[in-house]
C-alpha cells in the first residue's frame, strides 16, 4: 500500500478511459431491453452515483421516466414525470440543451419535499438523445463534494451513449399475451394472460377478473407498495416493482411487474398496462433486508477479525453466486488478508500466489493501482465482464468484479473483493446489498481489531499472573493450559500452580476467584503467592489452605475463592487432597479406569473465618494421571456440573497419558469460551531411584556437634560414601550444627539425604533469620568463617523457610 496515494492520481486519469471503453462495448453489443439499464449502471460504477435515470419527452411534451438504476428515485424526491414547460431541473436541461449541476440546497428545492426524502445530495442533469428527440440523464451523488471534473466527464460520455425508446403507446388490442396485463383504473377490472395466472397459482376458471383477487394472493408485507401503483393520485409514467406471492408450500415466489400508466381524458391515469415475470431466479427465499439483518446479527456476535471475515463471506458469497471473495484488513499501508474463499492458492491469480505467506498472502496492492484508488476514494467500485483492469485484479473476477472499501470511524478499515468467473450482471438490489454490507463490515472490522488487541493485552496480563513455566519434577510430568474468556475483555480469576517442595514432594494447586475483573485477577495473584509461600514454609496441606483462608478474610474483599490443593509425595506415590469449594481431582489409573476422587471439602476461602479443611488421602500408582480443572470446562447452561464432571472424566479416560500436551488440547477442545478455563495435568511415573534418608535430633549438650558428626559418619559409611566426600560432609555438619546451637534457640534437627551421587546435608532450627555471610574478616577475628567454609566445599548451598524457622542446606557432589 506504500504507493496508494501516488497511484491515486493515475487511477483518476484512467477512469474516463475505462468508462469510455466500457460504454463502447455496451453500445457495440446487440440491442436488448437491458442495454439502457447497463449504460446507466456505468454512472454508478465510474462516478459513484447512487441513482441514474433517463427521462424522455412524450407526445404532450412532458418528461417521463423510462429507466433507472440504483436506489429508488423516491429516496431523493424525484418524480416519475415533469411538465416540459415547468421549472424543474430536467425541464431546464431539456429546454436549454446544457448540463445542470445543483448542490444540496438547490437540488432539494427542485425535488418533491416528502417526509422521507433525503436532502443531502448533489444532482446532475445532462441532455441526452432518445430515438424521438432529446432526453435527459439525471444522476444523484451523496458524496459531500458532489461530482468532480472526472465525474462530469464520465457523465457526458454516458449521456452520449444513451439510446432510449420512445414512450410506448397504448396497445391497439386489449387481448393480453401470456404474461401481460391491462388494468382499468376506474373499475379495478384487470385482463391477464394465462402465464400470470399460473405465476399466481390460480386458474382461469377460479379468477373473477378483479385486481383485489390477485392482491389477496400476495405476501401481506408487500401490499402497501403494490397498492401505491393503483392510487388515483399517480401520474402517467413507467412503473417497476418486485413483490412476492404466496405458494401452497415452500417459500413465497418473487415476481417482477413492469408497466406503464396510460393517460385518459384530461390527462388523468386511465389504464395500467405491462407484464409480470418470474423473478425467483434473481431473488432467493430470503430478502436482501433479511440478509443485511442476519449479517448485522452475525457481526454483532463476531469477537475477532477472523469471525468478522467469515460472517461477511457467509452473507455474500452464496446470495451473489460469487466464485471468490477476499477480505483484507488495512494496517498502515499494507493490506493483510484475513480470509480467502475458496482458501486454495490455485483458486487465486498468479500474482497473489507469488505473495503467499504461511496461511494467506499479502495482497499485492502495488500491482493493483485501481484497488489503491478505490481505497483512497472510499467508494464501492463495480466492473462488469471485459473491463480493462490490471491482471492482479482482472483475474480475481474475469466475469465481473466488485471492490468494497470498508469504512469505519472516518478511516478505511479494509477492503472486500468479490469476483465472478462468468459474466455477471449487477442489479440494483445487489448494489444495495453490497453497500450496506460494506458499512456493517467496516465498523465490525474496526471493533474486532480493537477487541483482538484488547484480548491480547488481557491475555498478556493474565499470563504474567500465571507460572511462566512448570518445574521439572522427579518421577512425574506436569502440563497446564489456560484459556481466557472470549465473551468479554475483563481479566479472569482462574489460576494454577505447581510448587516443588523438599524431600521430592510437589504441591498441585488450581483455583478460581469469583467474577471477572481486575479486582479478581489481583486477588488471584495474591492467593497464588500466599499459597506458594505457606507451602514452601513446610506446612501440611490443611494448614496451608487454612492460612490462605485467614489471609483472605483479613483482606476484607467481597470476593471469595475456590481451590483444590494436592500435596504429592513423589517417592511414595501418596498424596493429601484439600478442597475449598472447588472441583475434586479426577484420577486415571494405569489400567484406564477413571474415578472422581471422593475428597471431603470445606467452604470457599473468604467465607468462614474459622473453617475446617479436611485432608483426603490419595494413592497413586506409576502411570496414574491426575487431572484438575475449573468450572469453565465442565459447567454450562445445557448441563449441570455433575454431568460436566462425568463428561470430563470420560475424556480423561479416553486419553493417552503418554502425551500430556495432546491430552490437554483434546480436553479443551469443547471448552466454552464464555468463561475462562484452567487445566492442570500430572502423570505420576514413580521414581526410579529412591533417596536414602536419615534424621537426627540434636540435643543442646556440650558435645552436641561431636554426636552429630558421629551420627553422620556412621550413616555415610552404611551408604557407602567415599572417605574424601565423608570428610567434606563432616566439616559441613560441624559448621551448620554449631551455628544453629550458638545463634538460635529451640530444637535443632539434622537431615541427611543421598540422591544418586549427591549428598544433601540440612540443619533446621527455630529461628527465621537467614545466616549472614560476612563481607570481610580480620586476622584477629575468632568467628564468622563457618559459612564461608560451607560455601567453599559445597556444590550448592542455601536457606529456606520452614514452619516457624528455617533450614540451611548444603549439597556435596560425591564425584568431586
Amino acid at each position: 500500500m506504500a504507493n496508494v496515494v501516488s497511484e491515486g492520481a493515475a487511477g483518476r486519469r484512467t477512469r474516463t478511459l475505462r468508462a469510455e471503453n466500457a460504454l463502447t462495448r455496451l453500445t457495440d453489443s446487440p440491442e436488448s431491453p437491458e442495454r439502457l439499464r447497463r449504460v446507466l449502471e456505468q454512472a454508478l460504477v465510474f462516478t459513484g452515483a447512487t441513482l441514474a435515470a433517463v427521462y424522455t419527452p412524450g407526445a404532450d411534451g412532458d418528461l417521463s421516466l423510462v429507466e433507472s438504476a440504483g436506489v429508488p428515485r423516491t429516496v431523493y424526491g424525484l418524480r416519475d414525470s415533469y411538465p416540459g414547460s415547468g421549472g424543474s431541473p430536467p425541464a431546464d436541461a431539456h429546454r436549454s440543451g446544457r448540463p445542470v449541476f445543483l448542490g444540496p440546497e438547490e437540488a432539494a428545492a427542485g425535488t418533491e419535499s416528502g417526509g422521507a426524502a433525503r436532502r443531502d445530495f448533489h444532482l446532475a442533469v445532462l441532455p441526452a438523445h432518445g430515438d424521438d428527440g432529446q432526453a435527459c440523464l439525471v444522476a444523484v451523488s451523496e458524496d459531500p463534494h458532489g461530482f468532480d471534473d472526472d465525474d462530469r466527464k464520465c457523465l457526458e460520455l454516458i449521456a452520449g451513449a444513451i439510446v432510449c425508446p420512445a414512450p410506448q403507446a397504448a396497445p391497439e388490442s386489449t387481448e393480453p399475451s401470456s404474461h401481460a396485463f391491462s388494468l382499468a383504473m376506474d373499475t379495478g377490472r384487470v385482463e391477464v394472460g394465462d402465464g400470470i395466472l399460473e405465476l399466481f397459482g390460480t386458474s382461469r376458471a377460479d379468477f373473477d377478473g378483479k385486481v383485489e383477487t390477485l392482491l389477496g394472493l400476495t405476501v401481506p408485507e408487500d401490499l402497501p407498495s403494490l397498492m401505491s401503483l393503483f392510487e388515483a393520485g399517480h401520474t402517467v409514467g413507467d412503473r417497476e416493482l418486485e413483490f412476492r406471492v404466496l405458494q401452497p408450500s415452500g417459500p413465497p415466489r418473487w415476481l417482477r411487474l413492469r408497466g406503464r400508466m396510460l393517460a385518459g381524458a384530461e390527462g388523468l391515469p386511465a389504464r395500467l398496462v405491462g407484464t409480470v415475470a418470474d423473478a425467483s431466479t434473481l431473488r432467493s427465499d430470503v430478502t436482501d433486508v433479511a440478509r443485511v439483518q442476519r449479517l448485522a446479527a452475525a457481526l454483532a456476535m463476531a469477537g475477532t477479525v477472523r469471525d468478522v471475515s467469515q460472517a461477511v463471506v457467509s452473507a455474500l458469497r452464496a446470495p451473489l453466486r460469487a466464485d471468490r471473495i477476499a477480505l483484507a484488513e488495512l494496517e498502515n499501508d499494507r493490506l493483510v488478508v484475513t480470509v480467502l474463499d475458496p482458501p486454495a492458492p490455485e483458486a487465486w491469480p498468479e500474482l497473489w500466489r507469488l505473495e503467499w505467506r504461511s496461511e494467506w498472502p499479502e495482497a499485492p496492492v502495488r500491482a493493483m493501482p485501481t484497488l489503491a484508488t478505490a481505497l483512497r476514494e472510499g467508494r464501492a467500485q463495480i466492473w462488469p465482464a471485459g473491463t480493462v483492469l490490471e491482471p492482479a485484479l482482472a483475474d480475481v473476477g474475469p466475469g465481473g468484479l466488485a471492490v468494497l472499501p470498508l469504512p469505519a470511524a472516518g478511516r478505511m478499515a479494509g477492503a472486500c473483493l468479490i469476483g465472478w468467473d462468468t459474466p455477471h450482471h449487477f442489479d440494483p438490489d445487489e448494489r444495495a446489498l453490497l453497500t450496506a454490507s460494506a458499512g456493517l463490515a467496516g465498523q465490525a472490522l474496526m471493533r474486532a481489531h480493537a477487541l483482538d488487541a484488547e484480548h491480547e493485552l488481557v491475555g498478556m496480563l493474565q499470563r504474567q499472573l500465571l507460572p511462566r513455566r512448570l518445574p521439572r519434577l522427579p518421577g512425574a510430568v506436569a502440563v497446564a493450559r489456560y484459556l481466557p474468556s472470549t465473551a468479554g475483555l475483563e481479566l479472569g480469576g482462574d489460576w494454577y500452580d505447581v510448587i516443588p517442595l523438599p524431600d521430592n514432594r510437589v504441591a498441585l494447586v488450581i483455583g478460581d476467584v469469583q467474577g471477572h475483573s481486575a479486582a479478581a485477577a489481583t486477588l488471584m495473584g495474591q492467593m497464588r503467592t500466599a499459597l506458594r509461600a505457606y507451602a514452601v514454609e513446610g506446612h501440611p496441606p490443611d494448614v496451608v489452605v487454612a492460612h490462605a483462608n485467614r489471609l483472605l478474610m483479613d483482606l476484607e474483599t467481597d470476593l471469595f475463592v475456590t481451590c483444590t490443593y494436592v500435596d504429592l509425595d513423589l517417592e511414595e506415590g501418596t498424596a493429601w487432597c484439600v478442597r475449598a469449594g472447588h472441583l475434586p481431582p479426577v484420577l486415571r489409573h494405569p489400567d484406564g479406569t477413571t474415578e472422581i476422587a471422593e475428597a471431603d471439602g470445606g467452604p470457599p476461602l473468604g467465607v468462614v473465618a474459622q473453617a475446617d479443611f479436611p485432608m483426603t488421602p490419595l494413592r497413586l500408582r506409576p502411570g496414574t494421571l491426575v487431572a484438575l480443572t475449573t468450572d469453565g470446562l465442565v459447567e454450562s447452561t445445557e448441563a449441570d456440573i455433575d454431568t460436566g464432571m462425568d463428561r470430563f472424566a470420560r475424556g480423561v479416560a479416553a486419553a493417552d497419558p503418554a502425551h500430556l500436551g495432546l491430552v490437554a488440547d483434546v480436553l479443551l477442545g469443547g471448552a466454552r469460551r464464555s468463561d475462562d478455563v484452567a487445566l492442570l495435568l500430572l502423570r505420576y511415573d514413580g521414581m526410579a531411584t529412591h533417596p536414602l534418608r536419615e534424621s537426627w535430633t540434636v540435643w543442646r549438650v556440650p558435645e552436641a556437634a561431636r554426636h552429630a558428626r558421629r551420627f553422620t559418619r556412621r550413616t555415610l559409611r552404611a551408604w557407602g560414601v567415599p572417605e574424601d566426600a565423608m570428610d567434606t560432609a563432616l566439616l559441613v555438619v560441624s559448621e551448620l550444627v554449631t551455628n544453629a546451637l550458638v545463634h538460635t534457640g529451640g530444637q535443632v534437627r539434622l537431615d541427611l539425604t543421598l540422591i544418586g551421587r549427591r549428598l544433601r546435608v540440612s540443619v533446621a532450627d527455630a529461628s527465621p533469620r537467614t545466616p549472614a555471610k560476612p563481607t570481610s574478616i580480620g586476622w584477629e577475628a575468632t568467628g564468622g568463617r563457618g559459612i564461608l567454609l560451607v560455601e567453599a566445599v559445597s556444590a550448592a548451598w542455601g536457606s529456606v523457610p520452614v514452619s516457624g524457622g528455617k533450614q540451611v542446606w548444603s549439597e556435596i557432589a560425591l564425584d568431586a
